[in-house]
């Protein structure tokens, strides 16, 4: 008698595919075809390249951007670095809605930022220096002068640079740092310390009717160095008026033009110019020397606001022979600023 075949067959759905099939493939790129309504991932978020495009835009062609409306131009350079935040946050929503298209777009203003910005990420200090110098605003308003003046002493620093002195606190500055630094020159609210003589004091005109600036030469062991303290007039965001920044303008127009007369060779500029050196307006003052931070410092730098700094408004510049070898931020203090430092070796 012939026996029935028991074993069971099961058939195996053609489109069942593999495990990772069922499940939408490798980071759901099954998925990344035609939805519901017929789009395919070229035609999907279009809406978020333009906006990728956009960012670009601002990126490659911010020094088109006028400043006879509110000082846009102004504007955007102080804070461009932040541009580049649209890329990861436009990244979201361009992989949520699978397109392709705006993937592709995100890669242009990201192309373009690390061009811009890449080679301030990495730390490009190296070598040996001959000194250290620190430039603080220390705020007018300060509620902790003691704090600030240890973290001065404490910086190493042979020439410290401050501004924003005033009143009480002034006394308090030139009693506190007088055991490091046995030379020291005060003109109007900004002043020089240093461990090395300080001679041929003259202030500098930033044509706002007092003074927030002024030139020194010290006699460092290596020879002298013009050095340049300033403090240019601070910048306001008003509704009606937007980045009001013309009088910064006029004074760093009038700084440049002292630096560029300077008769010695080697020049070192600290101070707060309420600008960063992409600013365009401060071009009088940064077409003409190198930044601490863009040569030999590790990341932006940012120093204003410290309790979260976004900008670096606060620069430690030269020109002339003068190398820098490292740069920094130092720590927080009671000013609303952080005070910068350079090394620098003086090459002859």
């Amino acid at each position: 008698m012939a026996q029935a075949d028991s074993t069971e067959r099961t058939t195996v759905p053609e489109d069942a595919g593999t495990p990772a099939d069922r499940t939408g493939g490798f980071l759901g790129l099954r998925h990344w075809g035609p939805d519901a309504r017929g789009g395919n991932t070229w035609r999907r978020g279009l809406v978020i390249a333009l906006l990728a495009l956009l960012t670009a835009v601002l990126l490659a062609f911010h020094a088109e951007m006028p400043n006879s409306v509110g000082n846009l131009g102004s504007l955007l350079e102080t804070f461009l670095p932040w541009v580049g935040l649209a890329v990861p946050v436009l990244l979201v929503p361009a992989l949520l809605r699978r397109s392709a298209t705006a993937l592709l777009a995100l890669l242009v203003p990201a192309v373009l930022w690390a061009n811009l910005f890449g080679g301030l990420v990495s730390d490009k200090s190296g070598g040996k220096g001959d000194w250290t110098v620190v430039s603080h605003n220390v705020e007018a308003g300060n509620t902790d002068v003691p704090s600030t003046i240890r973290g001065l002493v404490a910086s190493d620093a042979q020439i410290v640079a401050l501004q924003e002195l005033a009143g009480n606190q002034l006394r308090s500055y030139e009693t506190g740092l007088a055991g490091a630094y046995p030379h020291h020159t005060v003109e109007g609210t900004v002043g020089l310390w240093s461990k090395y003589p300080i001679d041929d004091v003259s202030p500098v005109d930033l044509k706002i009717g007092w003074t927030r600036a002024f030139r020194a030469r010290v006699t460092t062991p290596q020879g002298p160095v013009a050095v340049y303290v300033a403090h240019l007039p601070s910048v306001r965001l008003k509704a009606e008026s937007g980045f009001t920044a013309h009088q910064r303008d006029v004074s760093a127009q009038a700084l440049g033009d002292a630096i560029q007369a300077e008769p010695v060779k080697k020049v070192l500029l600290l101070g707060d110019l309420n600008g960063t050196m992409n600013d365009r307006s401060l071009a009088p003052v940064t077409s003409q020397m190198r930044s601490a931070q863009g040569a030999a410092g590790d990341g932006f730098g940012f120093s204003w606001p410290a309790a979260f700094p976004m900008a670096r408004i606060d620069q430690i510049m030269s020109k002339g022979g003068l190398k820098p070898v490292d740069s920094r931020t130092l720590p927080r203090d009671g000013s609303d600023h952080l005070a910068v430092a350079a090394t620098y070796r003086y090459s002859s």
